[in-house]
């Protein structure tokens, strides 16, 4: 055959080596792909779970049960808790950097812990698995009475202007306990509550009632309540 001939039809003119490779490289070609989007894939989810969980040590949803907090909040209504805000340095590298503002009480507290007047979430002393939301009235080492409805703590009279319906019963003094509070429900007569005799520990504690969500009449933040030392 003369060098200047062109081969005939169907016969292939790249080299036998490069013709076996080609099947190869496309095939090492489709698997990286697989693997690569099965990275992704894998990537997504764990970033998608860090979130979550980054998120769910922040804030968590709450929906109201009962009406031992009427008329502030009602049956039904979807609140989202702030957990950061009770964060506490002890047992923490914080808790040699983090002065405690609050003396009268055992637990360091990042950004002060409850105050009175906060309405909190937090685990039943008597039943672990329920959730139970009130309102802080007495701090660790107050004495707290009741009389004839009227909340006092240390002596003092404790102005309620959110109370439409005061306590039906007399509670005598009591005090509260080291690392526990005094906590009420805003519907007085109808709130199983530290007037039955129960404290809350601060590792009860889940967060303080930040924002409500839903139903929609009731969106905002929740308002704080000041009391005059």
């Amino acid at each position: 055959m003369d060098g200047n001939q062109i081969p005939a039809s169907g016969w292939s003119t790249a080299p036998p080596a490069e013709q076996h490779l080609l099947p190869t490289m496309a095939s090492e070609s489709r698997g990286e792909s697989v693997r690569a989007l099965v990275w992704e894939i894998v990537q997504t989810v764990l970033l998608t779970i860090a979130i979550f969980l980054a998120v769910r040590s922040v804030v968590q949803n709450f929906r109201v049960e009962g009406a031992s907090m009427d008329p502030t909040l009602h049956s039904g209504q979807y609140l989202l808790i702030n957990k950061v805000t009770y964060a506490r340095a002890d047992g923490t590298i914080l808790d040699r950097l983090v002065a405690d503002p609050n003396p009268n009480d055992e637990s360091n507290f990042i950004f002060g812990g409850p105050r009175r007047g906060d309405i909190i979430v937090f685990r039943s002393p008597g039943q672990a698995d329920k959730d139970f939301i009130k309102r802080v009235l007495g701090l660790p080492g107050e004495q707290v009475r009741i009389t004839r409805g009227q909340v006092y703590v240390n002596g003092k009279p404790i102005d309620e202007p959110y109370i439409k319906h005061l306590a039906t019963y007399d509670l005598e003094q009591k005090t509260v306990p080291p690392d526990s509070y005094f906590v009420l429900g805003d519907n007085r007569p109808n709130s199983s509550d530290s007037h039955l005799g129960w404290f809350v520990p601060v590792d009860n504690v889940i967060g303080k009632a930040w924002v409500s969500y839903w139903p929609p009449t009731y969106w905002g933040v929740m308002p704080a309540a000041a009391y005059a030392d």
